[in-house]
């Protein structure tokens, strides 16, 4: 059964999903939706056309589908789309889309925000993925499943972020990162593969023991050719579903260049 707190201001507009749970304080706007079993604490708003999932737990003095930090956003009916089954703690921020972008913020399932995390407009936040404490993502960065940010960690607009990569504290990250890549720095560079989160998720030994020859011929191993030549080079030494993830990653289009090893 539902349950509105008598101090909660719910639209009657609102879809609101069964044995959904609305504290204290908590504001939910006419183009909102709320998937079933959903808790929202206390001291939240939620505005725009806005998607919840099931079974998502939101903190108090989170804000999500207000209007973007963008000076080009006008007003348009853009939107955020969340998934089931997430973790959304205090102070945590989550933005419209806009038109430029592809109007559509989204994340996805069983992921983990921490506090004070911002989700800037028009990105995209794959399943599995833990960001920590004050992390944030500027405009149109794109996240891959099961990727860990750390706390204090700023990742710059049009960045993408590939699979199962770890991102340590306080980093900031100009550049694309690899699927399974281990970034770390101030300016964030490439200090290896993420070989413990691969190993959770009980990736064959021998995929990743091509990855490493693979990432060790590309990256650190360095010939005189272009980056991508030498990934195009490199990568038909192997049979790896892992390395026809991280090649096929690279050779998409980018606005951003790759994050490398440190010289």
């Amino acid at each position: 059964m539902t349950k509105i707190h008598s101090t909660a201001i719910v639209s009657n507009l609102a879809k609101i999903g069964d044995n959904v749970n609305i504290g204290p304080y908590c504001t939910v706007g006419d183009n909102v939706e709320i998937g079933d079993n959903s808790i929202l604490k206390s001291h939240i708003v939620i505005e725009g056309k806005t998607r919840i999932g099931k079974n998502n737990i939101i903190y108090p003095f989170t804000t999500i589908g207000m209007a973007p930090q963008d000076l080009k956003y006008s007003g348009e009916n853009s939107e955020v789309i969340i998934g089931d089954d997430n973790s959304i703690r205090e102070n945590v921020t989550i933005h419209l889309g806009t038109k430029d972008g592809g109007m559509v913020t989204k994340i996805g399932n069983k992921c983990l925000l921490m506090v004070g995390v911002h989700i800037a407009h028009d990105c995209s936040v794959g399943n599995n993925v833990i960001m920590a404490n004050n992390a944030t993502l500027a405009g149109h960065v794109s996240v891959g499943d099961y990727v860990v940010i750390g706390g204090l960690s700023a990742i710059h607009q049009f960045v993408r972020i590939g699979e199962s990569a770890m991102i340590g504290g306080m980093s900031g990250v100009e550049s694309d990162v690899i699927p399974y890549g281990t970034v770390i720095g101030e300016r964030a560079y490439l200090a290896g593969l993420n070989l413990v989160g691969l190993k959770r998720r009980n990736i064959d030994r021998e995929d990743i023991h091509q990855l490493r020859n693979f990432f060790k011929k590309v990256f650190v191993d360095l010939g005189d050719e272009s980056f991508k030549s030498r990934v195009d080079i490199v990568s038909k030494e192997f049979n790896s579903k892992l390395v026809a993830y991280v090649v096929k990653f690279i050779e998409l289009e980018s606005s951003r260049q790759f994050c490398q090893i440190k010289k």
